[in-house]
């Protein structure tokens, strides 16, 4: 599995999360039909930090070796945030009236990034290789 593209990929989705909520928790807030109070915006505020963090994270990582025992951490890491959100967006979805098309969306990206990080968590990286022209 080519990493670069999967590490970019999540890097731009997290990316675009994080820049969305930090710019925009009133109106996400609004559109959920959650009440706002100081809490729930520190609450999107610090998971707009997360976004950003490993968004950032990834783009860094996108042209190493990830897989086996290679950046380990780094799979790992993205494994347990797409696996247990894939998780919890198929729990809720269901059950969720409002912004439901939104939800779907990140359900089914959260599901195939969830995949393909544990794809790569647990085959090594293929070799790639080195041909002289």
């Amino acid at each position: 599995m080519n990493t670069k593209i999967l590490m970019t990929v999540s890097a731009v989705l997290l990316g675009v999360l994080g820049i969305v909520v930090s710019f925009l928790p009133e109106e996400i807030m609004t559109y959920l039909n959650v009440e706002s109070n100081p809490i729930t915006l520190l609450l999107l505020q610090l998971l707009s930090a997360f976004y950003l963090g490993f968004g950032i994270l990834n783009w860094m990582a996108k042209g190493t070796i990830i897989g086996g025992i290679y950046n380990r951490p780094i799979a790992i890491g993205n494994l347990m945030h797409f696996g247990v959100g894939a998780i919890a967006l198929i729990k809720i979805i269901s059950r969720i009236q409002i912004g439901s098309e939104t939800i779907i969306v990140l359900t089914v990206s959260y599901v195939i990034l969830g995949l393909c990080f544990a794809y790569v968590f647990f085959n090594n990286p293929s070799k790639v290789s080195d041909k002289k022209y």
